[in-house]
């Protein structure tokens, strides 16, 4: 079996920015033959352009996509649309998520359903699109959160929307094993990105920044989106033996 990176496709959602544009960046540094870049909106349209045009100059063909993934049918054409691009993928990364910090007692059904639909839906149907369309011993990988490992008031709507992709993968990873390819998720900790920030308050910040057993020797104490693509990268080339698997890359900030 290959497991290099060498002339893969690849499709990223969330791919235009922050830990996706940097792995869009990365596995065009390592040889994949075409990197499918989705981005959310309008105002992300930018990012995904300069994303585009980095990994073509690394010798990448490179596409993008806008796709609201929160339906089912979008998912489907997101995948479709890949496919008829640049063919079949060999890896599906999802980076798509969203945080909320509000006690249980502040969350709004609006709120909660927004966040059902970005962190379990989504993923959900990500999952399913790249089952049918990933190519036999290809890798899927999704983006969760190390708040799987904490006991903490506030994140309900957010860690407790993340916990389902942890069963979605298991699933997924019995599923599609007989056709050789992993599944698996990669659970952060809190990461030095626009998306961190506004949930946050001062004080919050402050505390992250020095929670990880790591946290000094990390340049921001936060997880810095560098500390997780190599270990994407691993898991889905060298790495693709450990399936149905939800690992914490967090400088010890949470564990299970």
């Amino acid at each position: 079996m290959n497991h290099s990176l060498q002339d893969k496709v690849v499709i990223i959602a969330g791919g235009a920015k922050n830990l996706g544009g940097l792995l869009a960046r990365e596995f065009a540094r390592a040889g994949a033959k075409a990197v499918v870049i989705h981005y959310n909106s309008d105002s992300t349209k930018s990012a995904a352009d300069e994303t585009v045009a980095a990994v073509q100059q690394a010798g990448a063909k490179a596409v993008a996509f806008q796709a609201d993934l929160t339906s089912a049918a979008a998912m489907k054409k997101l995948f479709s649309d890949a496919v008829k691009a640049v063919g079949r993928p060999d890896i599906a990364i999802n980076t798509v998520g969203m945080v909320v910090k509000k006690p249980i007692a502040e969350v709004s059904e609006e709120l909660f359903d927004e966040s059902c639909a970005v962190n379990v839906k989504s993923a959900f149907f990500f999952l399913k699109e790249a089952g049918t369309h990933v190519n036999d011993n290809g890798k899927i990988c999704t983006i969760v959160s190390s708040l799987l490992g904490a006991y903490t008031p506030f994140y309900a709507a957010y860690e407790g929307l993340k916990a389902p992709v942890e069963h979605f993968t298991r699933a997924a990873s019995k599923e599609l094993g007989d056709r050789g390819i992993s599944v698996n998720s990669i659970g952060p900790g809190p990461m030095d990105t626009p998306f961190f920030y506004p949930a946050e308050g001062k004080d919050a910040v402050a505390y992250h920044k020095t929670a990880a057993a790591l946290s000094p020797f990390s340049k921001t104490g936060l997880t810095d989106i560098e500390d997780i693509a190599p270990w994407i990268l691993f898991m889905v080339s060298d790495g693709w033996w450990m399936t149905g698997q939800t690992i914490l890359v967090n400088g010890g900030y949470t564990t299970k």
